[in-house]
């Protein structure tokens, strides 16, 4: 039996580091190296995986969760783990129970796919980009570089659209059009978020322990922890969180910050009273270091129309009100997401009605599979979306493996 897969990214090779032990397989890769996504993952560590239970991991899943249930069930995080183990790569498991390369080397998991590969036989055609494929008696027809090639089975890998300097151009998605797939609007996932104001001013602040909501309508997404502003935006985990929350949103929306989550607003218009009297004699310009990092203070005053010039003694309790609720509800209009290309994953893709959820095989093409992100299915930060490429991978190869 003959298998083509498409694309050499996380789940292409992980598909044919499990068929080539059934199959003879070939991994058809445009560029010159495979799995360049997985470089790049995890700031070039690779978080592959999230050591939790399936019914943790489905709720980490934004789009796709019920599709997903039969593939991460089959094939959950621990699996994954002892499959790199197996072919000796051994992980280590970090806070939030993120699982990378004991190496801390994301070049090691593409070299472990790549190996177990070529120990089984498998062919991986590199600096070859596919042009066509063809259904046709029971099989397929896969032009690529102006050559054919026949096949009984193949595997579309290709990835979305985000970081198509990796390769990730949306070849796929007209692939699986062409066999009448339906495609659900790619959005960027995991995404800075650009907003209207300026705030170009304290690019680069990072917040710790902050809430972070974005509000649209009646619709309204709360995220704690950490994030931080960009030249055009805000970005970090809770923000990239957010932007998969609300990516398919029309309307305006707004995000708002609390600075002081831990405290009510009566509680913190006492700490700023306190903070007053201790610089009693000094100027509301110089009067919030012990409230705020050094490089948020002038743009807090400025949104405060409080005069920066002003003594502390002569604010009055209106105006510190205001600066209360500045600090409780520090409010901004979201323009938009950044760029799909620089969103970590792409939300939409392929409709998961019409591929089946046991086999990642198409309901509309027999012996035609779709897995990965190529799929309607993202998941939040962490080694979910990873955990996807792999899970949605073995299904497909114990289909056409038959084991």
């Amino acid at each position: 039996m003959l298998v083509a897969i498409i694309g050499g990214g996380a789940s292409g090779l992980f598909a044919a580091a499990v068929i080539s032990k059934y199959a003879s397989v070939t991994v058809f890769e445009r560029n010159e190296k495979a799995g360049k996504k997985i470089y790049i993952t995890g700031k070039g560590r690779c978080n592959f995986t999230n050591l939790c239970l399936p019914n943790e991991f489905l709720a980490s899943v934004v789009r796709g969760s019920k599709f997903l249930i039969s593939a991460i069930n089959s094939f959950p995080p621990e699996k994954a783990i002892d499959f790199f183990s197996e072919h000796g790569m051994k992980s280590v498991v970090e806070r939030g129970n993120r699982v990378f390369p004991q190496s801390n080397k994301a070049s090691d998991v593409t070299a472990t796919l790549v190996k177990t590969i070529s120990a089984n036989g498998g062919k991986i055609l590199y600096d070859t980009r596919v042009q066509k494929i063809i259904a046709c008696d029971g099989g397929f027809t896969i032009t690529a570089n102006g050559e054919e090639f026949k096949f009984d089975k193949v595997i579309l890998a290709t990835g979305g659209v985000s970081y198509q300097s990796t390769g990730s151009t949306g070849d796929g998605y007209k692939f699986a059009s062409e066999f009448g797939h339906a495609i659900i609007e790619p959005r960027p996932a995991l995404s800075p978020i650009i907003l209207k104001e300026d705030v170009s001013s304290i690019e680069g602040l990072s917040l710790k322990n902050v809430c972070v909501k974005v509000i649209s309508g009646k619709k309204e997404y709360s995220e704690f922890g950490e994030m931080l502003f960009t030249h055009s935006g805000v970005s970090g985990p809770c923000v990239l969180t957010l932007s998969s929350l609300i990516n398919r949103l029309d309307g305006q929306k707004q995000l708002v910050i609390d600075l002081k989550p831990a405290i009510t607003k009566e509680e913190l218009d006492k700490r700023i009273l306190r903070d007053f009297e201790a610089n009693i004699n000094r100027d509301y310009k110089n009067s919030l270091r012990d409230l705020l990092p050094k490089s948020l203070i002038p743009y807090i005053i400025a949104r405060s129309k409080i005069n920066p010039d002003k003594k502390v003694n002569l604010i009055t309790k209106e105006e510190r009100l205001v600066l209360v609720d500045l600090l409780k509800n520090l409010t901004f209009t979201i323009d938009s997401l950044d760029k799909i290309d620089y969103a970590i994953v792409t939300s939409g893709g392929v409709d998961v009605k019409e591929v089946s959820p046991k086999t990642m095989e198409s309901k509309l093409v027999p012996n035609l599979y779709i897995i990965g992100e190529l799929l309607d299915v993202d998941a939040f930060t962490g080694g979910f979306n990873l955990q996807i490429a792999w899970a949605t991978a073995y299904a497909a190869a114990r289909h056409i493996g038959d084991f």
